[in-house]
C-alpha cells in the first residue's frame, strides 16, 4: 500500500524540522495539525514500514538506528549505547 500525503508530509517534516523556527512540538501542531503525541505514534509505525524505506531510505534507516540503540540501553544499561573505545 502505498503512502499517503499525511504519512508523506510527516516523514518530510522529520527530514528537516531542525531548520523550522521554534520548538518542534509547535512546528508539528503548526504543519501537520496534531499533536505530538500523535506524530510519534504515526513515524514509529512509518518507521517500521518498507514504503516509508522506499520513499527515504537514509532517514528511515538513521530513525531504526537511533529507536535500537535506545532500546539498548534502556534494557541493557546505559554501557549497552556507547561506542566501543579502540
Amino acid at each position: 500500500m502505498p503512502l499517503s500525503e499525511r504519512e508523506k508530509a510527516i516523514l518530510d517534516f522529520e527530514r528537516g524540522w531542525w531548520s523550522q523556527p521554534g520548538s518542534k512540538k509547535a512546528s508539528i501542531r503548526r504543519q501537520l495539525a496534531m499533536s505530538s503525541t500523535r506524530y510519534y505514534q504515526v513515524l514509529g509505525t512509518l518507521v517500521d514500514s518498507t514504503e516509508a524505506l522506499a520513499y527515504d531510505p537514509l532517514m528511515v534507516r538513521r530513525l531504526r538506528r537511533v529507536r535500537d540503540r535506545r532500546r539498548r540501553v534502556r534494557f541493557e544499561g546505559p554501557s549497552a549505547g556507547a561506542r566501543p573505545v579502540r
